[in-house]
């Protein structure tokens, strides 16, 4: 038996009390949905500025509905919300945050009130109602401009945007709140997640969806740069793993932050032409990509080493990046992302019939 199906026995045998934040989002709701499967109660919060209701009820088909949800609406910004949030809860799965490096780049303050604020709110609240611990994602972006790879959690180079800074600095921040108040924290630093949910509108979508939307639409892909950018993209089940692996191991993982990536380094021109193949469109010229200027900001290559989380968390993708581009590219395919995400962003509260519980928390 692996550490992570130990894990999951454990916690189907003893359920904890979990919150987390950003629950409407993409990793959000399959975190939802993963821990209402185990029989856990699970307290979300969002404030829906990114974030989708639809992928709450989703969840919650998937995942089981009943009294073990609660959700609040409102905004990490809000300490008094983030003390609501808190109360009770026995493990924190922070998620919620502005992830978008060319947002950063144009509005830095939001990106630092939402990512470095808000955050702060939220070890606040944690260490005041005694949260047993504190999960939060980091990103594969604090590696900056080191040229070395793999990345190597001891080696980081220098910011390259303000996005990058602010998960830099909630690093060093819940490394204070363990070391001075005894916080149990771990940061997983996400590399390219993808998977069901992930919104493929807007401008700052990830680039898997927005260019499979874009092949359904029968309009070229943007590539920025030459396309020898590389990533690693790692489905959303694996982080679903790498987070209650943070959570369940013993204290020995905490204080520390671990990649969270596949392994697998694949180019932005190699993207492309899976996506393609998977498509049914490898051979159509329509779908030529169009390349434009890189984007400030971005790191060049991203390859995450799993050493470190393997050892000390357990952590083994279970689902391979092939296999998760499949089942993401169906998702993505016969879901109406478009029309969905419109009718999500014009909704100012859940309409689900599924929840018929929603906190809204004003500051006070």
């Amino acid at each position: 038996m692996s550490r992570y199906q130990a894990a999951l026995t454990a916690l189907r045998q003893n359920p904890k009390t979990w919150l987390v934040t950003g629950v409407a989002g993409f990793i959000g709701s399959n975190l939802l949905e993963c821990l209402l499967s185990l029989g856990q109660a699970v307290v979300g919060l969002d404030n829906f500025s990114t974030g989708h209701p639809k992928n709450i009820d989703e969840a919650l088909e998937r995942g089981g509905v009943g009294a073990r949800f609660r959700l609040i609406y409102g905004d990490i910004c809000d300490a008094a919300t983030c003390r609501e949030a808190c109360s009770g809860v026995d493990v924190v799965l922070h998620q919620a945050a502005l992830g978008s490096v060319p947002l950063s780049m144009s509005d830095p303050a939001s990106s630092h009130a939402a990512n470095v604020s808000g955050f702060l709110n939220m070890l606040v609240a944690a260490r005041d109602s005694n949260v047993t611990r504190f999960v939060y994602a980091s990103s594969c972006a604090v590696y900056g401009d080191d040229p070395g790879l793999p990345k190597r959690e001891e080696h980081i180079g220098q910011a390259l945007s303000p996005y990058a800074a602010t998960k830099l600095m909630d690093e060093i921040y819940a490394g204070v709140f363990q070391r001075a108040f005894g916080l149990e924290t771990v940061g997983l630093r996400y590399f390219n997640v993808f998977g069901k949910r992930q919104d493929p509108q807007g401008p700052y979508a990830a680039v898997i969806p927005r260019w499979v939307s874009a092949f359904v639409a029968n309009k070229p892909c943007v590539i920025l740069g030459d396309g020898l950018t590389s990533r690693d993209f790692v489905h959303v089940d694996n982080v679903v793993e790498a987070n209650l692996l943070a959570a369940t191991e013993n204290e020995s993982v905490t204080g520390q932050v671990y990649n969270v990536g596949s392994g697998v380094r694949t180019t932005l021109n190699e993207l492309h032409a899976i996506i393609a193949e998977a498509i049914g469109e490898a051979d159509s010229a329509r779908n030529a990509p169009i390349y434009e200027p890189f984007r400030p900001g971005d790191i060049r290559h991203s390859f995450a080493d799993l050493e470190k989380a393997r050892r000390q968390l357990g952590y083994v993708p279970h689902r391979s990046v092939a296999e998760g581009m499949k089942d993401a590219i169906e998702w993505y395919v016969t879901t109406d992302a478009s029309a969905e995400s419109k009718r999500q962003s014009e909704a100012p509260v859940l309409r689900s019939p599924n929840l018929n519980i929603v906190d809204s928390f004003q500051s006070r």
